[in-house]
């Protein structure tokens, strides 16, 4: 059972939203100036020159791009003290397949093991893509939005399975499948975003 009113749609992209913004605004010039430089390319060039500087920034190397809207990432660490980061993903041609690109990026990025539970290390991953995309240009489409949420209801559902017991705030609205119309928000959704962790039964 649930101890508090729950977050809704509108106040998870409202959040999400703030989150980008704020997250754009730390980031160097640089990196907000990337629209400036696949400004006047083609579609298929843009693509190429956004995993190109995505996997040099972060040291990653892509072991096969696959075929199917999956991905993976990892990283082996030599006795010589290197390390290998690797990723397979669907290599970048449109909106999905550069979220699930940049998903894979994004567990590189923010670092292995840095967030608790698994599946909050899943949801800062996702944010990560979507503010690369934001960042790049690339249109957060309704079928991406519906793939975050899928993924981390996926997440959070195997994390219960195995035991969870309290669930990060960022996590709560993904603890119930979205709607089948997610376009659309049900006047009795509207609520306060949570502030503590939610125990669950």
């Amino acid at each position: 059972m649930i101890d508090h009113v729950q977050p809704t749609l509108f106040d998870e992209i409202f959040d999400r939203q703030e989150a980008v913004a704020e997250s754009l605004a730390r980031t160097p010039k640089s990196r907000r100036d990337r629209r400036e430089t696949i400004a006047g390319l083609s579609a298929v060039k843009r693509y190429d020159v956004m995993y190109k500087t995505m996997l040099k920034e972060n040291g990653v190397r892509v072991r096969k791009w696959r075929s199917s809207s999956s991905g993976v990432a990892w990283q082996l660490k030599w006795h010589d003290g290197t390390t290998s980061r690797l990723i397979e993903s669907p290599k970048p041609k449109g909106p999905m397949s550069a979220a699930i690109f940049l998903h894979e990026i994004g567990h590189h990025a923010i670092g292995f093991d840095t967030y608790k539970p698994r599946c909050l290390e899943e949801y800062h991953a996702w944010m990560y893509s979507l503010v690369e995309m934001e960042s790049w240009g690339i249109q957060i489409t309704q079928a991406v939005r519906d793939r975050v949420h899928d993924s981390l209801y996926y997440a959070v559902s195997k994390a219960k399975r195995r035991g969870l017991r309290v669930l990060p705030p960022e996590l709560t609205v993904y603890a119930r499948p979205r709607s089948k119309d997610s376009s659309k928000i049900a006047e009795s959704d509207f609520s306060n975003p949570p502030q503590t962790d939610t125990l669950l039964s």
